[in-house]
């Protein structure tokens, strides 16, 4: 099988690819600048793409966009946000729906911010939006990918969740502090927190890429757990006490107040319907196993 990856060089792309050559499959590479003969070149200011070697692809795996958590949310970060999902999801739909060999799956990333602050209730795919500017967001990101739905392409929409992996993300970030002894909850800590392992997200991708499944898709472990519990986890995992709530203002000073209340404030809770329904096994289920693959 003949599997193109955008955003290969991110974190989950990364994993993604080593997984795709380890079952003994192609993946071939959607690279900014200049492409190797083995690779696909495309730039989405420019709206290009080298159209020609996706022909015959089996799978596509959309990954592409500007890191949620990289930065503060001022409006012209918050435009970049939207424009590099948007704008790049439209343009290798548009190309894929064209060809004449279309590939038979395109997977999209996506992500749980589409179910906004929600509290304690159970989400799963069946419910409806959120508010705020993440589920904005996500909705315009989804509806990017109209043009493969269109063509009869499978299509499926990797709602993420928070993905736990020692190379990056916001688990590497909180680490250091975690191993100093003073990480500690945010909040007052009752906010869940939807997380899956790298492990089982890139099993999922290619779960997706070999059933039937189309759609939206909780990318997120069956047990999501409160911040505290995460906060108490990651604490026994290291070795080091977790007394010391995280300060409201540190983070606020480092992401600014939007998106610390989006990201770290609101409470997500989120379960995989459609995958544990369609039959996946994950591998590490509980926020501690997780954890201790993991570190």
């Amino acid at each position: 099988m003949k599997i193109a990856v955008t955003g290969s060089s991110g974190l989950i792309g990364s994993a993604l690819i080593s997984a795709i050559e380890r079952r003994g499959d192609s993946a071939i590479r959607v690279v900014r600048g200049t492409a190797r003969t083995t690779e696909i070149a495309w730039d989405i200011n420019a709206g290009t793409i080298e159209a020609s070697k996706l022909e015959g692809i089996d799978a596509v795996v959309h990954l592409a966009g500007a890191g949620i958590g990289d930065n503060k949310w001022t409006n012209a970060y918050k435009a970049l946000l939207l424009e590099s999902r948007t704008m790049g999801t439209s343009l290798i739909c548009e190309t894929i729906a064209a060809l004449t060999n279309k590939p038979k799956v395109f997977v999209s990333g996506s992500a749980i911010g589409f179910y906004g602050d929600r509290g304690d209730q159970s989400l799963s795919e069946q419910d409806t939006r959120g508010s705020g500017f993440l589920s904005d967001l996500v909705v315009a990101w989804e509806g990017a990918a109209s043009g493969a739905v269109d063509a009869g392409i499978r299509t499926a929409l990797l709602r993420t969740g928070v993905v736990l992996s020692r190379d990056g993300g916001a688990l590497k970030a909180q680490l250091p502090f975690f191993k100093l002894g003073i990480g500690g909850r945010i909040g007052d800590g009752t906010q869940y927190l939807s997380w899956i392992a790298i492990e089982d997200h890139v099993a999922a991708i290619l779960h997706i890429i070999d059933s039937n499944i189309s759609g939206p898709v909780n990318l997120t472990a069956p047990n999501p757990c409160s911040n505290a519990e995460f906060t108490t986890a990651l604490g026994r995992a290291v070795g080091r006490p977790t007394f010391v709530p995280t300060p409201k203002f540190a983070v606020d000073l480092r992401l600014g107040k939007e998106a610390a209340r989006e990201l770290l404030f609101s409470s997500t809770r989120v379960l995989p319907e459609v995958l544990v329904d369609s039959g996946f096994i994950f591998s590490h289920p509980t926020i501690e196993e997780a954890l201790e693959a993991t570190l």
